[in-house]
């Protein structure tokens, strides 16, 4: 397949990631890379690869992202005439904290920063607030008392200074922020068969490549805000790792049906009747939550 190709990221380009399926309908774009919780609202089919509690390990978010994907892919096709080539995610988002915290119990009337409205809902449950804020407030919101945890993957908080303001991590995994790849359905089309079978082929195997990476990065990034070694990334604090108790284990794997599924169902059925449905029939019975 002979190709040439143009990059743009999308602060290069000033679109804001959350109009990523827009700018793929548009057809701005032939390939677009697509964050799970920013473009939720034009789809919150998405949102059902990635609920709290659902993805406590990369194994397990892997088998849960594959066996839902096709129904996100449909809903792509048939609304934003864009084609799901993969997904992938950026990694087990935890806590991290400014007081010295040693379980979920002590986030009651904490205020957490949070990256969509499943954690908001998970955190309300624990008697906190979540609270949404952009990434590059987070640091300074920490330093200043406006939230006294916030979420995120290891690798993200390092690279953003969130252990300069912070004293504990909770290394309990909420979700695994879930990113894809998309391509026009117009420009997919256009392909041949031949060409076709090659991209899905280069995409599985970048995907591939990036679970792996995911894996390793996350436990080289905890290494580095611990303040232990060998550390890959450029600085290294001193953390304190909170031990995961199984008590802690046990709530987050109850919030998936008492919780994260009720509220996004509601929200995806509104748009999608079949959406809850579809979900309780794939990952859910994989789960053990029946239809």
């Amino acid at each position: 397949m002979d190709v040439s190709t143009q990059y743009l990221p999308v602060d290069v380009a000033g679109i804001p990631d959350s109009d990523g399926l827009r700018v793929l309908k548009s057809g701005l774009f032939d390939i677009v890379s697509i964050r799970g919780p920013q473009v939720s609202r034009d789809e919150p089919s998405i949102l059902g690869l990635d609920l709290i509690g659902l993805n406590t390990s990369f194994a397990t978010a892997r088998a849960n992202m594959d066996a839902f994907k096709a129904t996100v892919d449909e809903r792509l096709q048939a609304n934003f005439n864009a084609r799901l080539l993969g997904v992938w995610p950026a990694g087990p988002q935890i806590i991290f904290c400014k007081p010295d915290v040693s379980s979920l119990a002590d986030m009651k009337g904490l205020k957490v920063r949070v990256g969509d409205q499943s954690a908001a809902n998970f955190m309300a449950g624990l008697g906190a607030t979540g609270m949404p804020l952009p990434f590059g407030e987070v640091q300074q919101s920490l330093a200043r008392g406006v939230v006294d945890c916030a979420i995120t993957g290891p690798a993200s908080a390092n690279a953003g200074g969130w252990p300069e303001a912070t004293t504990t991590v909770l290394p309990l995994a909420l979700q695994m922020a879930v990113n894809g790849y998309a391509v026009n359905l117009d420009k997919w089309n256009a392909m041949s068969a031949e060409d076709q079978g090659k991209l899905q082929a280069a995409v599985g195997k970048l995907t591939d490549e990036i679970w792996a990476y995911s894996e390793e990065l996350y436990a080289d990034a905890m290494r580095c805000n611990s303040g232990e070694k060998p550390c890959g990334l450029t600085a290294s604090y001193k953390l304190k790792q909170a031990p995961v108790s199984e008590a802690d284990l046990a709530t987050v794997a109850d919030a998936v049906g008492k919780v994260s599924l009720p509220v996004w169902a509601k929200q995806c059925n509104a748009v999608f009747p079949e959406c809850e449905a579809k979900w309780r029939a794939t990952v859910g019975s994989r789960i053990g939550l029946k239809p």
